[in-house]
């Protein structure tokens, strides 16, 4: 007995996570916004790249997305945060 189901293609996943940032991004253009705050500065600069890069398709085309990562302290708090914007490209 077979361990498969055969069952066609995937669907394609357009309400990810990333879809729905890129989608706020875009309808907000030019503006920065605080888009993931992962627990060390090389994973958000890791995401920031990604964005930039286009490497997940809800930021294509590449460079139509700026990103990048800062740690901000505040109130004795200090945070890792990635802000990415939408500055425009081909949709």
């Amino acid at each position: 007995m077979s361990h498969v189901e055969f069952v066609g293609p995937p669907p394609k996943q357009r309400n990810t996570k990333h879809a729905r940032i890129a989608r706020e991004l875009r309808a907000h253009p030019k503006m920065w916004g605080v888009v993931r705050k992962p627990d060390t500065l090389p994973r958000a600069a890791s995401a920031a790249q990604a964005i930039r890069d286009a490497r997940l398709p809800a930021y294509a085309p590449a460079g139509s997305f700026e990103a990048v990562a800062r740690t901000v302290t505040a109130g004795g708090r200090t945070e890792h945060r990635v802000y990415a914007r939408y500055v425009g490209g081909e949709q």
